[in-house]
C-alpha cells in the first residue's frame, strides 16, 4: 500500500474485535471531550469506573419469586447510606 508521500506503508493486522454502536450527538461529544492525546475511544471507554457490585432486576425478581429476602441487609444498609448521601452521580470520564 502507498502512502500519500508515495512511500510504502505496512498495514498491521490486530485482532481485536470491533462493534458499531449508536451515540447520541451529546453523549458523543461528551466522550470526545474526554479522550486524550493518543487514546482511542476505547481507552477512554475502559478508564470509566463501573461499579462491579449491582444487582439486576432480573435477580431481584427471581428472589422475588423463590419467596427470600430480595435484599440482603447489607444490600440495604448500602441504599440507605446512599439515599442519605443522595447526589448527582459522578462524571465517569472526568478531565485531568
Amino acid at each position: 500500500m502507498r502512502g500519500v508521500d508515495g512511500s510504502t506503508q505496512i498495514m498491521h493486522s490486530l485482532c481485536m474485535s470491533t462493534r458499531t454502536i449508536s451515540l447520541r450527538l451529546e453523549a458523543y461529544e461528551k466522550l470526545r471531550r474526554a479522550k486524550r492525546l493518543g487514546e482511542s475511544f476505547s481507552d477512554v471507554v475502559m478508564r470509566a469506573c463501573w461499579a462491579d457490585e449491582t444487582i439486576t432486576a432480573a435477580e431481584l425478581l427471581r428472589r422475588r419469586r423463590e419467596g427470600g429476602p430480595v435484599l440482603t441487609v447489607e444490600e440495604l444498609d448500602r441504599l440507605d447510606a446512599a439515599a442519605a448521601d443522595d447526589r448527582p452521580p459522578e462524571d465517569k470520564w472526568p478531565t485531568r
